[in-house]
């Protein structure tokens, strides 16, 4: 009888010392660099509920840059401080924000404050 098989004897593969090192640091600071990124976004970009636009243009409130900035401190300030819900007060404007979702809920003009009764908050800000 004819055996027919072939035998290739297999050698184990052996990592290089260098390119193992090499991949683990590239991992660790795409990782890095991925949540700079991902946290930049997140607080960066400040979003507007479709019912703080409506309040925002019936009541013909503008916001500049200056107060976009002024905002986006405010909105970081409380995350620091790991708030969720919270009012801001700027000028004669009061914005109630949703940190965690980093969302204007609604904006309240200066005449209007003082009718309001603001629930659901656990911190304010004021600028």
């Amino acid at each position: 009888m004819t055996n027919n098989r072939i035998y290739i004897p297999q050698q184990p593969v052996q990592p290089i010392s260098t390119g193992k090192d090499n991949v683990k640091r590239s991992a660790n600071s795409t990782k890095s660099k991925f949540g700079q990124v991902l946290e930049q976004n997140l607080r960066g970009q400040l979003k507007f509920s479709q019912h703080a636009q409506q309040r925002l243009q019936a009541r013909n409130i503008e916001l500049s840059s200056s107060d976009m900035e002024k905002l986006e401190q405010a909105v970081g300030k409380a995350r620091e401080k790991g708030s969720r819900d919270s009012l801001i007060i700027m000028n004669d404007l009061a914005l109630l924000v949703s940190v965690k979702n980093n969302t204007v809920i609604t904006a309240v003009d200066g005449q209007n404050i003082k009718e309001n009764v603001f629930t659901n908050i656990d911190s304010a800000v004021i600028v």
